[in-house]
């Protein structure tokens, strides 16, 4: 970015006051663009964030067997539980809004179709699983985390919310794990695919 002013320039300004002046104007105008930038970029940010792709399928894929592929279809067949409405929060743990007339499916009895590529039950504390979204915004959740804490039995893929059916819900697939203190964090919108790794 540069800026001129047309009607002086430093070189020729021979009086210190007139520098002084020249200076101050200078620094005004390169800290009104800069700030312009930034509110532009922090601007985009924000609505990148809030439009989020709903997805039709998501893929499991990474250390397993074979890879899996769930769709909206497969996933309504699916048995479904009315769950209690959930309050989503942000980092601060402030009230964003709640998700409300929910039913879900409990995600660590899907999950439980994984084939880990384990050589022993042991060794299956190392694996992790990371969620995408359509956005690329990402969630890890452990082996451990899912099957073997309290953590697991309120990991929800929310199968109807608000009166709409999967299919017509404009967040899908989505995920919730509702009994984390700040639900937003793993709130994930437009699940696409979950990557099962293994720790080196």
């Amino acid at each position: 970015m540069c800026i001129f002013f047309k009607s002086m320039s430093y070189s020729s300004l021979k009086q210190p006051h007139k520098k002084r002046r020249y200076l101050i104007r200078l620094k005004n105008s390169v800290m009104r663009h800069y700030s312009i930038v930034i509110l532009f970029c922090w601007s985009f940010t924000v609505c990148a964030q809030k439009d989020i792709k709903p997805s039709d399928e998501f893929v499991i894929s990474g250390q397993i067997g074979h890879e899996l592929k769930f769709t909206i279809a497969d996933l309504e067949k699916m048995p479904s539980k009315k769950i209690d409405d959930i309050v989503i929060t942000n980092h601060l743990g402030e009230a964003k809004g709640t998700a409300k007339n929910l039913k879900a499916i409990t995600l660590k009895n899907l999950l439980e179709k994984i084939e880990f590529k384990s050589e022993s039950p042991k060794v299956l504390s190392e694996f992790f699983l990371t969620f995408i979204a359509t956005d690329n915004y990402k969630v890890v959740y452990s082996w451990n985390e899912i099957f073997n804490t309290s953590t697991g039995d309120n990991i929800y893929l929310i199968t109807e919310k608000d009166g709409k059916k999967l299919s017509e819900m404009t967040d899908r697939i989505l995920v919730i794990t509702s009994s984390d203190q700040k639900t937003g964090r793993r709130n994930i919108k437009g699940l696409a695919k979950i990557v099962v790794s293994r720790a080196q």
